[in-house]
């Protein structure tokens, strides 16, 4: 009975655990809905890249999802005066609110909004689109932010050349350029086997457009593939943009020595004098053909260009002064004179005009010859390297050296023929400014001899005026 009694006061000790767990489980889940009811604003912790151009959306919703079509939403930037990229207040968009530069460029989905999603549109991104964004429903005092970055990227272009005051090396420097870019980028340069090359430094410009342009210079030599690569790359934006170029071997073959040089400098500007002079010559027996024409004044002397650009540098006065003291008959024979000079003036330039022509054409012949020489010095290299393939699977060693041989052959005699067109391309370039200098001097004749015909009209008109 004892024992029974002591048992009987623990038999109501699981009911009431079971009753105070019952009442802490209660109060969980009510405090669960509770802070349930309170939706989140959620959008991504990593920042979104885009480049200048694109459309983009810029994530943003409520967690749990709920209808937010009739709610305030409103995107703003802080860095802006007005700070509003867009607002959104009971189904309708408030423009007038907006910062001038997002006026017309951004929207929400309607659709997307009765399921949480106030996802913001922004078409045709611009560099000052650049920014943290913050999407906010006052109604419930949540916001979320979200880091928008913008990129600009750009073509490339490699040049080569020789190194500076280095003639007899044989390497090559390659020059590697790009504009438009941002943020600002590096430049890399790599093998044909993806090897890093050492590089200078690399310029940056940065514009007035905040885009920036690089450029970067390295000296390669000679190496089995002869390729080489310029990366430029933007690790914020992970935009990459690069360009292969090959480098034939006769690029890497050492240059001409001093003293061939100076021989073919030497025999250009030979060239080039002989045209001078040939054009001189031509020039002044027209001239002296031409005074040889012209019909003596009444002091026995002829009216040549010196005395007429007398005339025309003391402004017509020289001629003032002597038609005021002669009479009417020596204005007749001083026009006379002017008038056949003024007829072998126009001569000449039409002569002159056709040398003009002449040279005009030959010099687009020229250009024309140079570039099939160059289209055919493509089709050695291009024919080469199909021979160098067939060697290695059907040719023998003896027919590969004998066929290599003969396609040197050939790509040296067109690279000489186009050298030899180009110092003549640069000669007839001269000549036609010579000539074209020539036709000039002589429309300026033109047109003083013009002149003073002019001035001894009225010269004539105001003496028939003084005998009336």
């Amino acid at each position: 009975m004892l024992q029974l009694k002591n048992e009987q006061p623990l038999k109501p000790q699981p009911r009431a655990f079971r009753a105070l767990v019952f009442h802490h489980a209660v109060f969980f889940l009510l405090l669960t809905h509770h802070c349930g009811g309170q939706p989140q604003m959620v959008s991504p912790s990593q920042p979104i890249v885009a480049v200048v151009g694109d459309d983009v959306i810029l994530p943003c919703h409520l967690e749990p999802a709920m209808d937010a079509s009739d709610m305030t939403v409103e995107w703003t930037r802080p860095d802006l005066e007005p700070r509003f990229v867009h607002v959104w207040r009971s189904g309708v968009e408030l423009e007038n609110k907006k910062h001038p530069s997002y006026m017309g460029r951004t929207s929400l989905s309607p659709n997307r909004l009765k399921h949480g999603d106030i996802s913001l549109t922004l078409p045709r991104v611009k560099l000052s689109d650049e920014g943290t964004y913050k999407c906010f429903i006052p109604t419930i005092s949540r916001e979320s932010t979200v880091d928008f970055v913008v990129g600009a990227v750009s073509s490339l272009n490699i040049s080569l050349a020789r190194p500076e005051n280095e003639e007899e090396t044989s390497a090559v420097v390659l020059e590697c350029e790009s504009k438009g870019w941002y943020p600002e980028p590096e430049v890399l340069w790599l093998d044909g086997e993806g090897n890093l090359l050492s590089a200078g430094p690399t310029e940056t410009v940065r514009g007035l457009d905040d885009l920036y342009t690089v450029s970067s210079r390295v000296t390669v030599e000679k190496r089995h593939s002869n390729s080489f690569t310029c990366r430029v790359q933007q690790n914020k934006t992970n935009q990459t943009r690069e360009t292969e170029i090959h480098v034939p071997d006769d690029f890497f073959s050492a240059p001409c020595s001093s003293a061939t040089q100076t021989w073919i400098i030497i025999s250009l500007a030979l060239a080039f004098a002989v045209i001078v002079a040939v054009v001189f010559v031509v020039w002044r027996w027209r001239q002296t053909g031409n005074s040889n024409k012209l019909k003596p004044s009444t002091t026995g002397s002829l009216i040549n260009y010196t005395e007429l650009h007398t005339l025309v540098d003391e402004k017509g006065e020289a001629v003032q002064a002597t038609t005021e003291s002669v009479e009417v008959k020596d204005l007749d024979k001083k026009e006379e004179n002017l008038k056949v000079q003024l007829n072998e003036v126009e001569e000449e330039r039409r002569d002159v005009v056709g040398a003009v022509n002449f040279l005009m054409d030959h010099r687009k012949d020229l250009q024309d010859q140079i570039y099939q020489l160059g289209l055919l010095l493509h089709d050695v290299e291009v024919q080469r390297d199909e021979v160098q393939s067939q060697w290695r699977e059907k040719l023998n060693e003896n027919e590969h050296l004998q066929t290599d041989t003969e396609h040197e052959t050939v790509k040296k005699d067109l690279e000489r023929k186009r050298k030899d067109k180009d110092a003549v391309l640069k000669s007839v370039i001269c000549a036609v400014n010579i000539v074209t200098e020539k036709k000039k001097a002589l429309d300026d004749c033109k047109e003083q001899i013009n002149g003073q015909l002019e001035e001894i009209e009225n010269q004539r008109l105001q003496s028939d005026h003084s005998e009336t």
